[in-house]
């Protein structure tokens, strides 16, 4: 009988390579908004940054080895890339910026498919 892991689902190729997108994203978002200085500098969206770059990592590593453990590191993904968007939308509207419009978008993405990833019984 083959493992669980062997076969690799569509959705799930989905899910990891939106959660590498998003780390990126997050993670060069953090460089632009500490070069912005004044609010996109602000120590909690930094830290909401940080969160989200290190929990799409992990979500993304659960999933490509095969962790029976990936659904519960999917949902608190979801979580975090939601937060995340909101935030960084917050700031897209106050000061039109596009770089940050871009990744609450990104963040939007990830968590829509890690949402569904942590409907998957492990």
């Amino acid at each position: 009988m083959p493992h669980k892991h062997e076969q690799m689902s569509a959705d799930m190729q989905q899910c990891i390579e939106n959660c590498t997108n998003c780390h990126r994203t997050c993670l060069e978002t953090i460089t632009h908004c500490l070069g912005m200085g004044g609010p996109h500098a602000a120590p909690d969206h930094i830290k909401l940054l940080q969160d989200c770059v290190q929990v799409c990592q992990t979500s993304a590593d659960f999933m490509i080895r095969g962790s029976q453990f990936h659904a519960r590191t999917c949902g608190v993904c979801a979580e975090v890339c939601e937060a995340c968007a909101d935030d960084c939308e917050r700031l897209a509207k106050q000061d039109n910026d596009s770089h940050m419009q871009a990744c609450a978008d990104m963040c939007r993405k990830c968590a829509a498919t890690c949402r569904e990833m942590s409907k998957m019984a492990a």
